[in-house]
């Protein structure tokens, strides 16, 4: 059904393993790990300008909040001419409604094709279990190890399957990871850290520019704990390559806030101070006699 998801990001993951391959070889773990990595850090760029724009909306709509307030209390009883109203200002005012949704919706299914090509690797039952992991028709091993994975060959998906993080299987979980559970455990838990502490710091970070409506402020503590430790809690059903993923993406959005709000921070203070010399410049000296307009 996703197969327009699917196959470009196991074109782009297969790109990258054999990349890695090439200089690693391609049964080596390391490569499938890089090729992971990469995978993230190629669509996150691809996905800078946008998250650059939203970063902008957001910095717009905050500077608009006294307007914003004003209008909704001007026309507080005809509730379509203020919005109206307030659609008429943020366009005005540049803002683009729908482009703050763009990064979101494409990083949604991206995960969802990260998460489901990695898990056809291993299309058996082994992880039916869990959830989200369950396979409609299990294959046996045997077919499971001859069967290619959307771009990738049949040698590929067994090349996966025997890949490793520090001893870890790639394609396994935390719960379901049966007699390597130590070793899995020694990976993931700190991926699972990782991951958690940057979407606290990303969350706290976010929260400190914007200003959380009234009947919002239950999304702060969400966004500061509830996020970061489901993150935590739930890195323990997904595959250590998942966990990969999280990690990375994670480290980029905390990376890219920062830069992306010091650049802002730069863009506002230069405007202020553009402003100020302006009005310097054209302000009446003191003591000087104001100049009439003929008429």
């Amino acid at each position: 059904m996703l197969d327009f998801i699917y196959y470009p990001v196991s074109a782009i993951l297969w790109f990258w393993h054999s990349a890695f391959g090439f200089v690693f070889g391609p049964a080596s773990g390391l490569s499938w790990v890089l090729a992971v990595i990469f995978l993230v850090l190629t669509l996150r760029a691809a996905l800078f300008i946008p998250f650059l724009e939203q970063a902008r909306n957001q910095a717009i709509v905050k500077k608009l909040q006294p307007k914003v307030a004003s209008l909704k209390q001007k026309y507080a009883s005809d509730r379509t001419r203020q919005a109206t109203e307030l659609q008429k200002l943020y366009k005005d005012n540049g803002v683009k409604t729908f482009a703050t949704l763009i990064p979101i919706i494409v990083q949604l299914f991206v995960f969802l094709g990260l998460f489901h090509v990695l898990r056809s690797f291993d299309r058996t039952a082994n992880l039916g279990h869990l959830p989200f992991q369950a396979i409609k028709t299990p294959m046996s091993p045997e077919q499971n190890a001859t069967t290619p994975n959307y771009v990738f060959s049949a040698a590929d998906v067994r090349s996966f399957l025997h890949a490793d993080l520090f001893g870890a299987p790639l394609s396994r979980t935390v719960i379901g990871a049966g007699d390597p559970l130590a070793t899995v455990a020694a990976v993931a838990i700190p991926l699972m850290l990782i991951a958690a502490v940057a979407t606290h710091f990303t969350a706290r970070a976010s929260l400190g520019r914007q200003e959380t409506p009234a009947q919002f402020a239950f999304m702060r503590p969400l966004s500061l704990w509830a996020f970061p430790a489901a993150a935590l809690v739930g890195g323990a059903l997904l595959p250590v390559a998942i966990l990969l993923y999280f990690v990375t993406n994670n480290a980029w959005t905390l990376a890219q806030q920062h830069l992306v709000y010091r650049k802002l921070d730069a863009e506002a203070a230069a405007e202020a101070k553009l402003v100020a010399a302006t009005r310097a410049a054209t302000a009446p000296k003191p003591g000087a006699k104001p100049v009439r307009r003929r008429k």
